[in-house]
């Protein structure tokens, strides 16, 4: 015990109040990675390389659909699959579509960004209790204190890729939305030289690669789920969901709203390219409408102040001299 005692003295005498908790801290996390790294390089169990061996014949008789459906995936990762992957089917969706609006089609991209959370928040919290202990100078900070520049850190790095994904959601959005008349008009050329709809998204899909990939990608993406034999509605409609654009909502509704009652697609996607290209003027001239009153404050904040110097000055200086 007075070893012990002892040893909790000198740690609040060095890193203060919260010396020996700080320590425990940095303990528990060194513990913890260790156990992870023992936990990946773990060698294999005999008994469960024995059985695998044994039914290895039977796994090869397995379709390769299959073999792709299951492949391509990060087998560190699998390992964590329960820590990194939410438990709700509904919250699992929702963070996979996330990731897709956001332009990350792997299998693996909502582990990486829980992953990317909980590292990024472990390094913040290391980074404060460095600043607190090695960083300081020797100076010392009261409990609330200790705490803000502990977890603040922490706080920021696990909320650093949540902040980089809805950046990229919103980039990528805005990109989509302002490639999406060009491509209505490609299209509507290939509707109109003789190409079924189908073919019309693999030759968008191909001619729109250079100059917008973000939504080649999506039609990419429509057009292998048209070859598999997905129904035409259900893609169109994924589609739409995965860019999370209002007008390529409205351009699918429009879509199967055609196929449904069997009218001209040539002129449906004649009526709305135009509305697109208005669209994309109207939004322009808004644009160009706000400039001047965002550049309003910016010119008096720039050209006020010299102005007073200039003319209020020199009366300034005139008083200044009479008063003395």
């Amino acid at each position: 015990m007075e070893f012990l005692s002892s040893i909790n003295n000198v740690l609040t005498q060095h890193l203060g109040e919260f010396g020996p908790l700080i320590v425990v801290g940095v303990l528990g996390f060194v513990l913890i990675a260790v156990a992870v790294l023992l936990m990946l390089n773990q060698p294999e169990d005999p008994l469960k390389k024995l059985q695998r061996s044994t039914t290895a014949p039977k796994k090869e008789k397995k379709p390769k659909k299959d073999q792709l459906r299951n492949g391509g995936r990060n087998e560190q990762l699998e390992k964590f699959a329960t820590f990194l992957e939410p438990k709700s089917e509904e919250e699992l969706s929702a963070v996979q579509l996330t990731m897709r609006q956001a332009g990350y089609q792997s299998k693996d991209a909502v582990r990486f960004y829980h992953f990317a959370q909980f590292a990024l928040g472990i390094l913040g919290i290391l980074f404060g209790v460095l600043w607190v202990t090695v960083f300081s100078g020797g100076q010392e900070f009261t409990g609330t204190q200790l705490l803000i520049r502990v977890l603040i850190p922490g706080a920021i790095g696990y909320y650093i890729p949540k902040y980089w994904i809805t950046r990229r959601v919103e980039e990528r959005k805005q990109a989509i939305t302002a490639a999406f008349p060009d491509t209505l008009d490609l299209m509507l050329v290939c509707v109109e030289a003789g190409q079924s709809l189908d073919q019309a998204i693999v030759r968008v899909a191909s001619e729109m690669k250079s100059s917008y990939p973000e939504i080649s990608q999506e039609f990419e993406v429509v057009a292998y789920e048209m070859k598999a034999g997905k129904d035409k509605d259900t893609v169109l409609r994924d589609f739409g969901t995965r860019c999370g654009v209002q007008d390529v909502r409205a351009f699918v509704t429009v879509m199967i709203q055609s196929a449904t009652f069997g009218t001209s697609i040539a002129e449906a996607l004649r009526v709305y390219a135009g509305e697109m290209r208005d669209k994309r003027v109207m939004r322009a001239e808004e644009a160009a409408n706000k400039l001047p009153t965002k550049m309003t404050l910016v010119t008096m904040g720039l050209t006020v102040p010299p102005l007073l110097v200039i003319l209020v000055g020199p009366s300034a200086g005139v008083i200044a001299d009479f008063g003395g």
